[in-house]
């Protein structure tokens, strides 16, 4: 007997939702919310119950900013404060990993930097073989590189691991013509092109990633994660959000 699931089947197979540092934490605000962290945990499992494989990027804003703690200082070099950056997504990725458990969710914390008492190193066909196995793999530590963001390191892990789309967790239900927070007037777009994006300059990821995913393929959905129950209506073709490709988004 086939299962039956509140929003419908999924269209995707294997996605990878990008989270910022600040899913982490409550509006303006900084450091980890349970609650918030727990929310997160609830709506990835259900993903992952589904049979899709999943597959989560993991940003450290809610801690610490490197691109904004070295700013304007001599103090702590640019480069140093990227790596305390990267480190700030590992406890991210531990919370959300022991989150995730303790909803008797199979989960693998992998880093581009070493911390094997923590964590396993990446390695593509390991978290390939994690993935197949229905495990969620939780990816920190960004490409392991300063001077890349993790949205750069979302749209490489992406065409790594061959997923179908790169989900884009935002606090908005998509992309504006302007930012929807400050003008009320701000037009939302259901479909965009890359071209588009990137000729407005759209606040949809940084560049460097958008034209990687431009390179190859790898559709963008920017969609509203605080929302409950959104992530699975996105991954069971509801048009929510705001699809990025040249091609148009699946429907079921």
């Amino acid at each position: 007997m086939e299962t039956e699931y509140p929003y419908g089947p999924s269209v995707f197979r294997r996605v990878l939702l990008k989270l910022s540092g600040e899913s982490f934490c409550r509006p303006g605000e900084g450091g980890i919310s349970v609650d918030e962290v727990s929310r997160i945990a609830r709506q990835a499992s259900r993903v992952a119950s589904r049979g899709v494989e999943l597959a989560i990027v993991v940003g450290g804003g809610n801690i610490l900013r490197g691109a904004t703690l070295s700013r304007g200082s001599d103090v702590i070099k640019e480069a140093t404060a990227h790596y305390m950056g990267m480190t700030a997504t590992v406890i991210n990725g531990l919370a959300l990993q022991d989150a995730l458990e303790g909803l008797g969710c199979e989960t693998r914390l992998l880093t581009t930097i070493r911390m094997d008492e923590i964590a396993e190193p990446f390695i593509r066909r390991r978290a390939l073989s994690h993935l197949s196995r229905g495990r969620v793999v939780v990816l920190a530590t960004g490409t392991g590189s300063p001077f890349v963001t993790t949205d750069t390191a979302a749209a490489l892990r992406g065409k790594e691991l061959g997923v179908e789309v790169l989900m884009k967790a935002t606090r908005v239900d998509g992309v504006y013509s302007a930012d929807p927070e400050k003008n009320p007037h701000a037009v939302r777009y259901d479909n965009l092109t890359y071209e588009q994006v990137m000729r407005d300059d759209l606040k949809v990821m940084d560049m460097t990633a958008i034209g990687m995913c431009l390179d190859n393929n790898l559709p963008i959905l920017v969609f509203n994660f605080k929302k409950e129950g959104n992530i699975e209506r996105a991954i069971a073709g509801e048009p929510i959000g705001t699809w990025v490709n040249n091609a148009p988004r699946p429907q079921r």
